[in-house]
């Protein structure tokens, strides 16, 4: 187990919180020098989607209108990262319940809210390092921004924005579930549902009409259309609020997301 050192602070103290933060964000990024896997699981799903349907299938399938189809499918693939991540904070937080790391954690003068608060910190540098390699790989294969540099950090942004929501997300299934064997299953779930009901790799005019409201409002899809249009990647133009209010509708989604997930999961937490 990695030392925690947080007594430099005073409990309590005006940077008490800060502290503590930054003493388990620390801890956990050390952690993952001795288990890689969790980064690999991270990246490895976009990768080979990206590599799969994006380079050896990109002849075949056409966007409607016009466009490049490896353009048109990085932001679906760079959302993927932040999917991916749910599975593994997940994971990490309950073998941390598992393994009595929490209670030592309370025998400690450490403030709850950074335990939390460093996982999910932590877990979006790892997040942020996977999709740097996703995107690098998406350069060598194809694509390409047209825009400004200002608008393509904005898509970033927005990707970032989207894995650290997802993160408290893995943190709330982790702290609700605590069975790593029933997360593996319910992250699976989640990545596949939450990827093909949206615009991610395919248009959502192709979508059984029934089904059609649903991927128009998932925020994955509005997610893809404001990294797609920041990035001046091709864009396929849909109908209705989210269609046109992409970005609107991710920063709403986001923010309801969070204001959920956080305090249900700092509640869990202090009842765990």
């Amino acid at each position: 187990m990695s030392e925690l050192r947080v007594a430099t602070v005073p409990p309590g103290g005006p940077f008490a919180g800060l502290a503590d933060t930054a003493a388990l964000a620390g801890r956990h990024l050390l952690h993952l020098r001795r288990a890689p896997g969790k980064f690999l699981g991270i990246v490895m799903n976009p990768l080979i989607l990206l590599i799969a349907v994006g380079y050896l299938f990109r002849n075949s399938i056409s966007v409607p209108g016009s466009g490049n189809y490896q353009e048109y499918l990085m932001a679906g693939v760079a959302v993927q990262v932040g999917l991916a991540s749910i599975g593994p904070t997940a994971i990490g937080v309950a073998m941390d319940m598992r393994g009595g790391l929490v209670d030592r954690f309370r025998s400690l003068p450490v403030s709850r809210t950074a335990v939390l608060i460093g996982q999910t910190l932590s877990d979006l540098i790892v997040s942020a390092l996977g999709l740097a390699i996703v995107m690098l790989v998406g350069l060598a294969v194809g694509w390409r921004p047209h825009t400004g540099p200002l608008s393509v950090l904005g898509g970033f942004a927005v990707i970032l924005a989207f894995v650290y929501a997802m993160l408290w997300v893995g943190v709330l299934i982790g702290l609700l579930l605590r069975s790593p064997e029933t997360i593996d299953s319910v992250g699976a779930i989640v990545l596949v549902a939450f990827s093909f009901l949206s615009n991610a790799f395919f248009s959502v005019q192709g979508l059984p009409s029934w089904i059609r409201p649903l991927a128009e409002w998932n925020p994955v899809s509005a997610v893809v259309t404001s990294c797609r249009t920041l990035w001046g990647n091709p864009v396929v133009t849909g109908t209705g609020f989210p269609a046109d209010h992409p970005v609107l509708v991710t920063a709403g989604t986001l923010a309801v997301l969070l204001a959920v997930c956080v305090p249900l999961s700092l509640r869990a937490y202090r009842r765990a």
